[in-house]
């Protein structure tokens, strides 16, 4: 048998974690697994939401070293076009132009560079990137545009410390037109020395004296490190990694609120976010700041691809969050867009959205979109008539013109039968808890009492603010925390429990930029520097279940004990193994675990041979169930301890399990 121990002095500590009575009669629990009962789980358990909070597209995930690359707003009133990011090098003045003859319509702001008077020096600009960059000895991407005549005989485009001025790498890119038309320059650059820090800056600088007329236009300035699977406009390397090692089944976007926009003209326009980046105009962000529209919606399905992901497409209903909505009378625009964006996505060559897809965009294969969310959180926004008119008419209107047009698509409600909808079948709905650990805790049978038409996806998910906290962001954590973690764990197996009503569930929001931030909590943390990429305790607790996601599960009876303070659920992988995975909450000392497979037949080794063996995984915290992964101290707080474990006569697994702490139990099939 395996023991894990805690110090009885700590537990004073413990208790005062949480509110809940501590359970201390169920020291030891026996349990039988029985292949019978259970039920077939959804294929796409876990999984991935994003949409642009914290600065995790741009600055994050979309792999851009330039911020304000183009001088894009999206809605002036909200963010005026500024410089901010750049800065002259030599003497050069910067300033925006509204040019009448601008580099697209949808770019209508470029920098002029204009060069002093007399000067023989070399001049220009330089970026600080999104709080710094990477600087490795690795292959740069880049490219800008430039208008105005210059005849002198290359741009200089280089990588630099932002401290010292020592620069890393240099390459000139050579003139190959002058003129008053815009010219685009591409070059890749590689730097002969890996920069100490992420305090560095990119600079393109060129000769003062080529300049005629005394200035030089230039827009849409670009720096790419290596991308994952190398993909043009891409995504980062770590990140992508890091989401990767999840495993996870599926992605929601693109949101979130970034999907309903401030006013309802700044809503996500979907073919906005298509084709040439010059042809992009970004848009106003809902979380205070612009954004570039680079992450667009071919790059989230490529995302997709890359992950072997199952988009689950998001698309505006017509609901903005300034309580603003389309009345009935104008519900068709809304849904006439999502109806075109499918045809995009999925429609052939001979369609004209597949048509636009495949001629201009060169993607010749459609997409395969099986599930489609109506809006986001609409039980949430539109004051007191939004959920109402969300009911009334939007939802209906959705859902009429998709079971008409593909009705092979799951539909999927923003709101849950939580939130006071009835959902018409075949629809389903869309669950966001963001709660104390005891709540989570509390809601690990929820979902019991739901019936299979009660489709649910848990589009977020996250233990945000400690036990006996009020209210939200006053409350939030800095970051995810072992105890917080723990009740996630709960919560998630309450979920595999109830596979066959659950689409799937992701955390949310996923990742955070380091220097701004609207939401700390978050499952990885970011910043240029690629030493600060932090995996939080919850990542650690879901990565542990996503990649045993259940997808059959097995019945389990107690021969001794019961739910609490071990909370439990059993299943077949896809691996065609058999797992047990629990947690422990609120307990006064270990519980003593022992689990019998019975009647597996050849699925896996017979469990009751003497030589049948298991993996136990279990992950333990602090004693101060408050710590956390600090990004700052480069520490993770998690243990992970792998022990294999031979059953005894009739096919048993026994072992002990701390307070606080995750499990899986998984058979070996060899």
């Amino acid at each position: 048998m395996v023991h894990f121990h805690l110090n009885p002095s700590l537990w004073a500590v413990l208790l005062t974690f949480t509110s809940l009575q501590p359970c201390s009669a169920d020291k030891r629990v026996d349990l039988i697994v029985r292949p019978d009962g259970g039920n077939v789980s959804s294929p796409i358990m876990y999984g991935l939401m994003h949409e642009d909070i914290n600065n995790s597209g741009d600055g994050g995930i979309y792999a851009e070293l330039i911020r304000n690359r183009a001088f894009q707003s999206g809605d002036e009133s909200r963010y005026p076009v500024t410089l901010d990011g750049w800065s002259a090098v030599n003497g050069a003045k910067l300033s925006l132009k509204k040019l009448s003859q601008p580099l697209s319509a949808a770019l209508p702001y470029s920098m002029n560079v204009a060069v002093p008077s007399s000067s023989n020096k070399t001049v220009g600009f330089a970026n600080a990137g999104y709080w710094g960059m990477d600087v490795k000895v690795q292959k740069y991407t880049g490219s800008f545009y430039v208008k105005g005549a210059y005849q002198g005989k290359f741009f200089t485009a280089s990588l630099q410390s932002a401290l010292t001025g020592e620069v890393f790498g240099t390459t000139n890119v050579p003139v190959k037109k002058a003129g008053n038309d815009w010219v685009k320059f591409d070059f890749n650059l590689v730097p002969e020395k890996a920069a100490p820090n992420s305090n560095n800056t990119f600079a393109i600088t060129f000769d003062a004296a080529g300049v005629r007329g005394g200035s030089l236009d230039f827009n849409l300035i670009s720096l790419f490190p290596p991308t994952y699977n190398n993909r043009p406009n891409g995504l980062r390397v770590d990140i992508m990694e890091a989401l990767a090692a999840l495993k996870p089944k599926f992605l929601r976007f693109p949101g979130g609120n970034m999907l309903e926009g401030n006013t309802l003209p700044t809503w996500w326009k979907w073919n906005e976010t298509i084709g040439d980046l010059k042809n992009r105009p970004g848009r106003a962000g809902v979380w205070g700041y612009p954004l570039s529209a680079g992450l667009g919606l071919v790059e989230y399905m490529q995302w997709c691809e890359d992950l072997n992901l199952e988009p689950i497409l998001a698309v505006w209903s017509g609901l903005a969050l300034d309580g603003g909505e389309l009345p009935e009378s104008r519900i068709d625009e809304a849904v006439q867009s999502a109806l075109d964006e499918l045809e995009f996505l999925t429609g052939d060559a001979s369609t004209h959205w597949g048509g636009i897809r495949a001629s201009i965009l060169g993607h010749t294969r459609p997409w395969k979109i099986r599930y489609v969310e109506i809006g986001n959180e609409d039980w949430l926004g539109g004051g007191s008539t939004g959920f109402e008119n969300y009911k009334k008419y939007r939802f209906p209107a959705f859902f009429k013109a998709f079971q008409e047009k593909y009705p092979e698509i799951q539909l999927i409600a923003s709101p849950s039968v939580f939130d006071g909808m009835t959902i018409p079948k075949p629809a389903g709905g869309d669950y966001h808890p963001y709660l104390t650990p005891d709540n989570m805790v509390l809601s690990f049978n929820k979902f019991d009492s739901l019936t299979r038409d009660n489709l649910t996806l848990i589009g977020e998910a996250a233990s945000t603010h400690p036990n006996g906290g009020i209210g939200w962001e006053g409350n939030l954590m800095p970051f995810p925390w072992w105890g917080g973690s723990v009740g996630e764990a709960i919560f998630l197996l309450g979920l595999e429990r109830n596979g066959d009503k659950v689409i799937g569930a992701t955390y949310a929001p996923g990742l955070r930029n380091l220097n701004r931030w609207q939401w700390a909590m978050t499952q990885i943390q970011h910043a240029a520097d690629p030493s600060l990429t932090t995996l939080s305790t919850s990542y650690h607790v879901w990565k542990l279940l996503g990649t045993t996601a259940i997808t059959k599960t097995l019945s389990v009876t107690a021969a001794t004990g019961g739910i609490g303070p071990l909370y439990y659920v059993a299943g077949e992988t896809e691996r065609g193994s058999s797992v047990f995975k629990a947690a422990v909450y609120n307990s006064t000392e270990p519980v003593a675990v022992s689990v019998q497979f019975a009647g597996l037949g050849g699925k896996v080794k017979q469990p009751h041979k003497k030589t049948a063996t298991a993996t136990l995984t279990v992950l333990t915290g602090p004693t101060n169930p408050y710590e956390y992964n600090d990004p700052w101290k480069h520490n993770n707080v998690v243990e992970e301890t792998k022990t294999k474990l031979k059953a005894k006569e009739g096919g048993t697994f026994s072992f002990t399990l701390p307070q606080l702490s995750v499990a899986v139990l998984e058979t070996d099939s060899d």
